[in-house]
């Protein structure tokens, strides 16, 4: 019951295995936590790690930092929506601290994640039915949480001056470790997963739930279970050290492989290890990576493509 409880609290939705036309160059920094891992069309990755496994699939369980910074100039951001930037981590890595920190700037729409919604879809609690059992509900509840995640990431800004629109966790998130962490574990039927599998490739294709940035919250399972269980929130109870070590991995394999399947979003590395002080400093050192100021510039939309995302979310 308490795995169930943790489970459904930080559940998200679906991520695919994306055939990508481009790739990246890494550099390591073995000083820090902090950096970036790029996509960039054209460019291969000459460095690899020497501890690392030769398959393609092995993450860089040593990494601690990659660069070059620079490369964040490359992100070109559609013309007709604002810069998007998803804030990505372990549960009590930082991720409403972060967004608090920026909520009020001129030009910033922030988006906490969607727990009402969870817990009443016209009226049934979502949350409450996948506590009850894991097994029935799951299957559900991660086709509606891949839904809301839709429906906030393709939300038009508030406001004709919004800039950047910044996400508690994405859809990509959903699909590349939540999603993979049930099927994984035994949560999700096989027929399921390729069932949300689909559906999101078909919304990858059709409808634009890119993102401009990630800002990857790094940090150690042990050291959030510490913080996890300082903070005591009773949704957090049942959340073992092992499971975070297990969510921990599922971030590590998406954002910080270089198996391109996973991803194709520049990433930005912050240490949430740190003090809170310290990652303070960290936020103000980047803020102007992480409000896309830093970007090469806007490219034009087709209008075609307007009409067919709006024709695709009843607009």
């Amino acid at each position: 019951m308490k795995f169930c409880k943790l489970f459904t609290r930080f559940c998200q939705s679906p991520i695919d295995y994306v055939t990508c036309k481009q790739s990246s160059t890494f550099r390591v920094n073995l000083t820090t936590m902090e950096g970036v891992i790029t996509t960039i069309s054209g460019l291969k990755r000459p460095i690899k790690n020497p501890e690392e496994s030769h398959s393609p699939n092995k993450k860089k369980t040593n990494f601690v930092g990659l660069s070059p910074l620079k490369e964040l100039t490359n992100v070109t951001t559609p013309t007709d929506r604002p810069f998007r930037v998803s804030i990505e981590g372990n549960i009590g890595a930082g991720k409403s601290t972060l967004i608090k920190y920026f909520q009020g700037m001129d030009g910033l729409e922030t988006y906490a994640e969607p727990l009402e919604w969870w817990r009443n879809v016209d009226g049934h609690n979502l949350l409450e039915l996948l506590y009850s059992d894991i097994h029935e509900w799951l299957k559900v509840f991660q086709s509606y949480v891949q839904f809301t995640r839709l429906k906030i990431q393709t939300t038009p800004p508030k406001d004709c001056n919004t800039r950047v629109q910044m996400f508690e966790r994405s859809i990509q998130n959903n699909r590349f470790c939540f999603m993979e962490q049930a099927f994984a574990n035994g949560y999700l039927h096989s027929a399921d997963y390729t069932v949300l599998d689909q559906w999101y490739k078909w919304l990858r294709t059709n409808v634009d739930i890119s993102l401009d940035l990630i800002v990857y919250l790094r940090s150690s399972p042990a050291v959030v279970y510490e913080r996890m269980k300082a903070r005591g929130r009773p949704e957090e109870s049942g959340v073992s050290l092992e499971y975070l070590q297990q969510l921990h991995d599922s971030h590590e394999q998406w954002l910080m492989t270089d198996d391109e399947r996973f991803n194709t979003i520049p990433v930005l590395v912050l240490d949430a290890d740190k003090s809170l002080e310290e990652i303070k400093q960290q936020y103000k050192r980047n803020e102007n990576k992480i409000l896309g100021y830093e970007k090469k510039g806007g490219k034009n939309v087709d209008l075609k493509e307007i009409e067919t995302v709006k024709k695709t979310l009843n607009l």
